[in-house]
């Protein structure tokens, strides 16, 4: 399946069914079941001219969540890989390889472990275990899923980063309901993009 955050205000999005035509996408499952990873479905949302894109994935073994997620922005796309495990006290603990400073400024719910963005699935899948051992997350602790939960989450995800991005005063709302960069998210984004020169 592939679902679609449809839009009804910018706090309130949900999903439906939609297809992506991308081969590196349609590869992953095949990669994903070598690591023990089931697919569970396709997610994504729209937002004026961005579209992102998750393949997902569930290892029931320790509980983990994988997704290959596609971002793109008018003629700019670009993918990565993440592996998650959320823990009974909300705190998702990420492994990413995301290629960019991120533009918006993550949740405090997020614990994030950035990768290079060659790191391939098995390495980030190894660096992940590592991390959870390193900060001493309890396999206890960490909440077991099914395809309607792990659904429910992004969208939670999404709704609570908003609402960080506003608070944090990079987003703002309008008077219509629709959320735009500030003037000060628009410095933020500058100085991400210079960041990424320095990185290049």
């Amino acid at each position: 399946m592939r679902y679609d955050f449809q839009k009804k205000n910018s706090f309130d999005r949900k999903v439906r069914h939609r297809q992506t035509r991308s081969r590196r996408l349609a590869k992953s499952r095949a990669r994903s079941k070598r690591k023990r990873f089931v697919y569970v479905s396709d997610a994504g949302w729209d937002w004026e001219d961005y579209r992102q894109f998750f393949r997902l994935f569930y290892r029931e073994e320790d509980r983990a969540q994988a997704a290959v997620c596609l971002n793109e922005q008018r003629d700019f796309s670009f993918y990565y890989l993440r592996i998650s495990s959320r823990t009974k006290d909300g705190t998702v603990w990420t492994t990413w390889n995301y290629p960019l400073s991120y533009g918006l400024k993550l949740s405090p719910a997020f614990r994030i472990n950035r990768q290079r963005p060659d790191r391939s699935f098995w390495q980030l899948d190894q660096s992940h275990r590592e991390f959870l051992r390193r900060n001493k997350v309890d396999p206890a602790e960490i909440e077991p899923l099914d395809e309607e939960q792990i659904q429910a989450d992004i969208e939670k995800d999404l709704r609570d980063q908003i609402a960080h991005n506003i608070h944090k005063g990079v987003l703002k709302q309008t008077a219509a309901g629709d959320v735009k960069y500030s003037w000060r998210g628009m410095i933020y984004l500058w100085c991400q993009f210079l960041v990424d020169l320095v990185r290049l």
